[in-house]
């Protein structure tokens, strides 16, 4: 199956670039440049993933996302950006990204977090696994992902992905949701930074990537609120786990 990749990129040496490696690569591409195009584009054409540069003139990237999340369109999105502080990163995922790269990247690293991306939104195949299922996990795993996770009072229906934290129900991002049910379906267990990687992104950005110590904080900011037990916890130089205290 070729996928269709909507790249909307205002600088015009990067979009062509990216438009030619990504031909290169046997995806479709629909390129454009700016936000409104942007828009009209994922109306019209229904990609599989949208490549989307943060800072374009008029409608932003940010507002795009926005605009398609408020339309409860769950297509992958991937953000381009020029900014690397930590809270332009959290904007972007509080648009409702899947995730991001800055800039200047590499293109393998593109095509790696495409490829991620396009695996988690997979189609469901007739033997209930999912089309391109990670290296590992039998039917026991594919079974088990199907069902409720509890831990604490944090309760997790993989199915709706939709998860709650006692009576409050929890605003997730698609790769939150996946982050906070890879921890609770492991809870008491540390997992490392590159299982992490493998199990969310399929892919080790290596010990250099700030990406999961930011979506693990802001994940945080929505599971562990003041006045609650903190469930999220770091253990410093190996990686996360979800327990109570």
């Amino acid at each position: 199956m070729t996928h269709l990749v909507l790249l909307a990129e205002d600088d015009r040496p990067i979009r062509t670039a990216l438009e030619r490696a990504l031909t290169l690569e046997g995806y479709r591409v629909i390129a454009v440049a700016d936000g409104i195009q942007a828009l009209a584009a994922a109306h019209r054409e229904r990609p599989d993933v949208i490549l989307l540069d943060v800072m374009m003139p008029g409608i932003d990237g940010l507002q795009v996302c926005q605009v398609l999340r408020a339309e409860a369109d769950r297509t992958p999105v991937l953000m381009l950006t020029a900014r690397v502080e930590t809270a332009d990163r959290i904007a972007g995922l509080d648009a409702g990204a899947d995730d991001y790269v800055v800039k200047p990247f590499e293109v393998e690293e593109v095509f790696a977090r495409l490829r991620a991306l396009l695996r988690r939104t997979a189609p469901v195949a007739a033997d209930g696994g999912a089309e391109g299922d990670r290296d590992g996990e039998g039917p026991q795993d594919a079974a088990a992902e199907a069902g409720v996770v509890e831990a604490a009072d944090l309760r997790i229906d993989g199915p709706s992905r939709r998860a709650w934290r006692g009576d409050r129900e929890l605003e997730l991002t698609r790769t939150e949701f996946e982050l906070l049910e890879l921890l609770a379906r492991n809870t008491g267990i540390v997992l490392d930074h590159s299982t992490i990687y493998d199990r969310i992104w399929g892919y080790d950005f290596g010990p250099g990537s700030k990406n999961l110590a930011v979506y693990v904080g802001y994940l945080r900011r929505k599971v562990d609120v003041p006045g609650s037990r903190p469930l999220i916890h770091t253990v410093r130089g190996v990686g996360y786990v979800l327990r109570e205290d």
